[in-house]
């Protein structure tokens, strides 16, 4: 029942439109997933059940496919000459197929946000020494920010200690949900911790710095699971850092400009995520509508039962609601700045994955027991869209921040 995508035409009608050449890029890397992603898939499940902390080799052939046709690095203006708007479309079309579909562009997170940051942020030798094997697909990299011991939903609360010491940083303290740390060429650590003390205002306490996984005192403790998923080889993981030094020349931007760097990073970040998440809920809408067609139980098949129907309504309006709101918020990034879009930014990563959280579980539910076997994929993406409730922040964070937004709206609309 799916139809091929490479086939499947562009939304006719639609407000915001990919430019001619992002138009282009989206239906190569289309083909390009259907010729070489999609029979990977089971491949790259073999491998990772043979070796789930080594690098599948199937992987690095899809990458090297992808190089060699032009399609890399399409999340990066500067390098791929697309808008956040062009690649909103790509990172759709990616998101069907986690987590091959944005590896094998090079386009996965974390490194997409942590070369975004370096790019933005960095000094030329920064850049020399982490950017470029970063893009060129040579090494990963990993985001520590959220820390066990403390509610790191207020991101203020973060007590892992960068300490200046003559030439050098020592930091010390405990990170977890380090996503990208499991993964053997994981060889840089985005490190967000305290600089400042009570005298300085709160959010100008902590800094970004670059820390080195091979460096002494950095250890991966361990690797948590999403719902029983340890994401091999990719991993989320528990690092320690325990007197860690690296030159005083490894810090982004300067002292207490932490969350001004994490500002920055976070508007194209979030288009891409709640893009992914988009195409992950469209695959799962597919599979429903094919597995409803084709079982039969109670004399006739589940997809003539009326409230399969509603299901599969619903689903496709809340897609279409959630897809036209990020796209929004991708152009405002375009064309008016990060800065005047908070407020969209902040609405998608709410709605983005509540939705696709509400259509996989429709989905599974059609699929009975199957739902939530290894069988499918479906119980794997319930887990992954599930997470991105809680990561970047909880849902409850954004809801407050949309409020405060929207009140000042509206009482500077009224003149209160």
């Amino acid at each position: 029942m799916s139809a091929s995508l490479a086939s499947r035409p562009a939304e006719v009608g639609s407000l915001l439109q990919p430019s001619p050449k992002g138009q282009d890029l989206r239906n190569r890397v289309r083909a390009f997933l259907e010729q070489h992603v999609v029979p990977a898939r089971e491949i790259f499940e073999e491998q990772v059940a043979k070796d789930r902390w080594g690098a599948p080799p199937i992987a690095d052939e899809l990458r090297a496919k992808a190089k060699a046709a032009g399609l890399w690095n399409l999340f990066l203006p500067e390098v791929s000459g697309l808008s956040v708007l062009d690649y909103a479309f790509i990172a759709e079309e990616t998101g069907r197929y986690m987590p091959l579909g944005p590896e094998a562009f090079n386009c996965q997170a974390p490194d997409t946000g942590n070369m975004e940051t370096i790019h933005l942020y960095g000094t030329p030798e920064q850049k020399k020494a982490w950017l470029e094997p970063l893009l060129e697909g040579k090494i990963k990299s990993c985001f520590a920010m959220t820390e066990p011991d403390v509610a790191s939903s207020d991101a203020t609360n973060m007590e892992c200690s960068i300490v200046r010491d003559g030439n050098q940083y020592v930091i010390n303290g405990k990170k977890w949900w380090t996503s990208g740390a499991g993964h053997p060429n994981c060889k840089l650590a985005v490190l967000m911790g305290r600089t400042g003390d009570s005298s300085t205002p709160r959010h100008r306490q902590h800094s970004m710095i670059l820390v080195p996984m091979d460096a002494p005192g950095v250890k991966v403790v361990r690797a948590l699971t999403v719902f029983g998923y340890d994401d091999a080889p990719h991993g989320h993981c528990e690092v320690h850092f325990t007197n860690v030094r690296v030159p005083v020349s490894n810090i982004l931007l300067g002292e207490g400009r932490g969350f001004e760097i994490a500002q920055g990073r976070l508007g194209p970040g979030r288009i891409h995520h709640c893009l992914r998440l988009i195409g992950m809920a469209e695959q799962a809408l597919e599979a429903m509508c094919e597995r409803a067609a084709k079982r039969r139980p109670f004399g006739k098949r589940i997809i003539e039962q009326e409230v399969v129907q509603h299901d599969i309504a619903e689903a496709r309006m809340a897609i279409e609601q959630a897809r036209l709101l990020v796209l929004k918020a991708a152009h405002m990034i375009d064309t008016v700045g990060t800065k005047k879009a908070r407020k969209e930014i902040a609405m998608i990563k709410i709605i983005a994955p509540r939705m696709a959280v509400k259509v996989i579980d429709r989905a599974i539910q059609v699929h009975g027991g199957a739902g939530v076997c290894q069988d499918f994929s479906l119980a794997g993406m319930y887990a992954g869209a599930r997470s991105i409730q809680i990561a970047d922040g909880p849902d409850e964070v954004h809801l407050t921040a949309v409020a405060k937004m929207e009140i000042m709206d509206q009482l500077k609309k009224a003149k209160m």
